[in-house]
């Protein structure tokens, strides 16, 4: 590869990170109608730093929620076309009072930038923006044709991306697609990710009486929806972690020995694990072990749950209602929708008496697990390679990213999971950051791979 738009890049890494932080400044809260106005202003961020590099067509294409942003550079007669894809929405900042510095007003302290969607996902479109700008700088090309596309709904289950990936096929055409949203396995360890759950999403509720109760008048005869509620949950796993929805493990693919082997090479360390997280010990489902767990079995989890009185003090009631939202990941093979079919049957087969129960549909999408001889993860895997001075790994990530199924599916082409977050990242939780060194090599990375995956073409 030219030396140019590397040395480009180690020249003008100061001025990237300025213009990462104004970016990282715009509170596009995707989840909250109060910053509507935010997301579209964002939207309009991303159109223009595209416009700034030198990408054409940078167009914001409106949706039933909030807009997407398209951009391309289509002048590489005979080479492949990438689709780049990433989201400018992000999380919630709350709890505010858990951040040390304020989560829109970026800080950098240390190796690491500070601020809501620093590494999710703001910072890792960002450096692909700026691989991209390495070579029409310094060159006037690209190695290969590059499609942009960058949505503001990912963090609330991206309801509307899959149908303007329908609608917009020919547009998005490509021969790859590449997306940077998610950590690598840990510091100077860069990782491809093959496999990503699923994630089926329900708000589980349970209602008693038409109004609270005097639980001295009427405790010992009338059902209590927070007892109901907790009593289905409970049975929910058996005393070994396995998920007990009538069919739940029918369709899961198990973990092979090629991979137990594989996974095996990677130095986690339970001890180190639990320092992290500061907990005194992993728990889970038996028979696998802690990385098998969080990559490639499946979970079912209470992420919220609540009903009766929480004020201060006491006060003895048997709450009208109760609710708790349950979140199940999946994996390789499992369909959302039979999970949520089998969810239904499990809650209607264990309602306790006395109440009634209602399951909504929250959000959700399927696994996905591609492989790893595809031209474009080998081209991946020689720009990291050559970045980060180390070969890399073949990972698998616990989280979910819908639309890699729906690429995969409407698009017929192989995706490429190049992150750069690390496991001590904070995404979606307060002190949000991302290591500016990464954020560097993330750059190179980027540039690296219009070249190499030219050349594996």
């Amino acid at each position: 590869m030219s030396l140019k738009p590397l040395n480009f890049i180690d020249t003008n890494l100061d001025r990237f990170i300025e213009e990462l932080k104004d970016f990282l400044r715009i509170a596009s809260i995707s989840a909250r109608s109060e910053h509507t106005a935010d997301v579209a202003s964002c939207a309009e961020w991303v159109k223009h730093a595209a416009k700034e590099i030198g990408l054409e067509n940078a167009t914001i294409y409106e949706t039933a929620g909030h807009p997407v942003v398209y951009a391309d550079w289509m002048h590489a007669e005979g080479k492949p076309t990438l689709l780049i894809y990433g989201h400018y929405d992000v999380q919630p900042p709350e709890p505010i009072e858990l951040w040390t510095s304020p989560p829109f007003e970026p800080e950098v302290r240390g190796d690491d930038i500070y601020a809501r969607g620093s590494v999710d996902d703001k910072g890792q479109v960002h450096l692909h923006l700026k691989g991209i700008e390495s070579w029409l700088r310094t060159t006037g090309s690209l190695p290969i044709n590059v499609k942009l596309i960058i949505e503001g709904e990912e963090e609330i289950g991206s309801p509307n991306l899959e149908p303007f990936v329908r609608e917009h096929k020919e547009l998005l055409a490509c021969d790859a697609v590449m997306i940077s949203d998610t950590p690598m396995y840990d510091y100077d360890m860069p990782s491809i990710t093959y496999g990503l759950r699923g994630l089926a999403y329900f708000e589980l509720r349970v209602t008693g009486p038409d109004r609270d109760l005097h639980s001295g008048m009427f405790g010992g005869v009338v059902a209590n929806p927070l007892n109901a509620l907790c009593t289905m949950i409970a049975k929910m796993k058996d005393e070994r972690g396995r998920i007990q929805l009538p069919g739940f493990y029918d369709d899961v693919i198990d973990v092979s020995s090629e991979e137990r082997a594989e996974l095996g090479r990677l130095p986690y360390s339970e001890e180190d694990f639990e320092k992290m997280i500061n907990i005194p010990d992993t728990v889970g489902e038996e028979g696998y072990t802690d990385l098998e767990r969080l990559w490639a079995r499946p979970t079912l989890d209470v992420c919220g749950i609540w009903g009766g009185y929480q004020g201060e003090g006491a006060k003895t009631v048997l709450p009208s209602k109760a609710s708790a939202k349950i979140s199940m990941r999946l994996v390789a093979n499992q369909d959302p929708e039979k999970v949520g079919e089998q969810f239904r049957k499990f809650v209607q087969e264990n309602t306790p008496a006395g109440v009634t129960v209602e399951v909504v549909d929250l959000h959700g999408g399927p696994p996905a697990l591609t492989p790893t001889d595809s031209v474009p993860v080998k081209a991946g895997l020689a720009a990291l390679e050559e970045a980060f001075g180390t070969a890399p790994f073949l990972i698998r990530n616990g989280g979910s990213i819908p639309i890699v199924a729906d690429f995969e599916r409407n698009l017929d082409a192989p995706v490429v999971l190049m992150g750069f977050g690390l496991p001590d990242q904070n995404a979606h939780a307060p002190d949000e950051k991302m290591n500016l060194k990464n954020y560097h090599r993330g750059v190179k990375s980027a540039a690296l791979f219009l070249q190499k995956f030219a050349e594996q073409e």
